[in-house]
């Protein structure tokens, strides 16, 4: 079995793994820290992407 990893780091999740919403899709991150920083790249996207 393919262990899972973290959508941000790519560190292998454990039970205490954390569910994100991102563009309409949930993906899973090891930490608080994670979740954080890919809300702030999806947040960067999206602006850049109403800029257009």
């Amino acid at each position: 079995m393919t262990p899972k990893t973290c959508a941000a780091c790519d560190c292998e999740l454990d039970q205490q793994s954390i569910k994100v919403k991102l563009g309409g899709k949930t993906v899973e991150v090891c930490c608080e820290e994670c979740a954080t920083a890919l809300g702030e790249a999806e947040a960067a996207r999206a602006s850049a992407k109403a800029e257009k």
